[in-house]
């Protein structure tokens, strides 16, 4: 399973629109509230941490049903510094399970997406939440603006046996990765992989198939994953991009998704898309993600 996918959320979409049904969940005995501070979460015997809702609250956001019973999430106020992930973070969603980091991811994206979208993009006037939380509307203008997420692509590009990998450097010492990029206004996935590995690493790549998606919520993108195949291996660093590059074989992907010692690269880990990239790509079969 990829990470942050298959939440046991019931979204609820239908009701979003009904101040009732809000006001409803909001009193109902069962429902419960996920808080995040700074947008990290509580965990409590290795789960996230859920309190009893208090219905006078008031910034609480709708995220939906969770087991029968309404479940929201604390609003924040206007965010006034870009919000970071912590190690313990990291830490954290390494030992949840998968469906916790489904659920933190879904509430994190909307939390953090209403502290930095306070003002109407279009006139300039303060919004207010709507829909439960899932919108917010301008009273000025009228114009209602939704939760967005930003389409990136992230390729496992391949060559004569080998797959080419890359580093950032504000990575953790040895991690390298898949390459990955925003797809640009007017732009296909495929044409997005070719310029991406291009900007970054000077490689001509072709015959581009999808593999698999991911929501990545840091802060709210959908990782479109992709396997290329390069027509040539040669590199032309970006140096603005990457800090580094290299073609890896199977064997030393095969070392480094299994943590060994000695292996030519520190994997990302696996609650990202670029890990079960690496992983179909070992296996020849989309299917391993």
């Amino acid at each position: 399973m990829i990470g942050f996918t298959a939440a046991r959320l019931v979204r609820g979409d239908h009701e979003r629109d009904d101040p009732a049904a809000f006001a409803a969940a909001l009193a109902d005995p069962a429902a419960r509230l996920l808080v995040l501070g700074n947008l990290e979460p509580s965990i409590e015997d290795g789960r996230l941490a859920l309190t009893p809702m208090d219905p006078a609250r008031g910034d609480a956001l709708w995220l939906g049903a969770l087991d029968g019973a309404p479940l929201f999430v604390a609003g924040a106020g206007d965010a006034t510094q870009p919000a970071m992930r912590s190690p313990a973070l990291m830490a954290a969603l390494a030992e949840l399970p998968g469906d916790e980091v489904a659920l933190y991811g879904i509430a994190r994206s909307l939390v953090d997406w209403h502290g930095r979208h306070g003002f109407c993009a279009r006139c300039g006037s303060r919004s207010t939440v709507v829909r439960g939380g899932w919108a917010r509307a301008c009273a000025t203008c009228a114009t209602q603006h939704f939760p967005r997420t930003d389409p990136v692509v992230i390729m496992a590009v391949e060559h004569d046996g080998r797959v080419l990998l890359g580093r950032q450097p504000s990575w953790p010492a040895g991690r390298y990765s898949t390459l990955a990029g925003f797809v640009e206004v007017g732009e296909s996935i495929e044409e997005a992989v070719a310029r991406e590995v291009m900007e970054e690493a000077g490689v001509r790549v072709a015959a581009v198939r999808y593999v698999a998606s991911q929501p990545w919520p840091f802060p709210s993108q959908l990782m479109i994953g992709c396997i290329a195949t390069a027509t040539a291996p040669t590199l032309a660093i970006d140096g603005q991009e990457l800090e580094d590059a290299m073609w890896v074989d199977r064997a030393g992907v095969r070392a480094a998704l299994a943590g060994e010692d000695g292996a030519p690269f520190l994997a990302p880990p696996a609650y990202a898309i670029a890990h079960s990239l690496l992983r179909a790509w070992l296996d020849g079969d989309a299917a391993a993600v």
